[in-house]
């Protein structure tokens, strides 16, 4: 139903005090919005997903279904999140003990995308309109409009703000679909 804040929730949805969520979003089934979390405007947070305590979400966000979001996560804008990827939020964790003190920061940068089933280890920084394929294993910070896949995950090429695989020629390309130009320098790409 949506309320007077002006975003929607689904009544099987748990939203805890002191949230903030935008106008325009919508939250589905068995959905957790913990404490002090932060939801920008126009996201899209699928069926049985929990979004920790004090986590930072952008605008026009879309997190699929089965996903979990542990603090210490910030996704900027445009961020899509594929259904049951992972995020982690400490680099050695054990049951017995508590390591609350020490969650890293990851922080996925606009528009980026993180496919199904793929894991992001925590404390790494994922680029602006990178694309991380399904079941990637991301160990380690990842360039913008990157293209990484596998286990762990390796940049095989560069993908455009449209989602297109980029072909350099005289470190120029074109998206196939925006036809819009990108230059790749120093190891680094952008658009022109």
């Amino acid at each position: 139903m949506e309320n007077k804040k002006g975003f929607f929730a689904h009544e099987t949805a748990i939203i805890d005090e002191n949230c903030q969520i935008g106008k325009g979003t919508k939250i589905w089934h068995f959905s957790h919005i913990m404490r002090n979390s932060f939801i920008g405007k126009n996201c899209n947070i699928g069926q049985n997903v929990v979004i920790s305590p004090e986590v930072v979400i952008g605008e026009n966000v879309k997190v699929q279904n089965n996903v979990s979001i542990y603090t210490g996560v910030i996704c900027e804008n445009d961020v899509f999140l594929g259904p049951s990827m992972v995020f982690t939020n400490v680099i050695n964790p054990r049951s017995a003990i508590i390591r609350k003190d020490q969650y890293q920061k990851t922080i996925v940068k606009k528009g980026a995308t993180i496919g199904a089933n793929a894991t992001i280890i925590c404390g790494n920084i994922i680029g602006e309109f990178s694309f991380i394929g399904a079941g990637a294993v991301v160990t380690k910070d990842v360039k913008s409009y990157a293209l990484l896949v596998g286990n762990p995950a390796k940049q095989i090429g560069w993908i455009s703000e449209f989602g297109h695989r980029l072909n350099f020629n005289n470190k120029m390309a074109i998206c196939s679909e925006s036809k819009e130009f990108y230059k790749l320098k120093n190891g680094k790409v952008e658009k022109l």
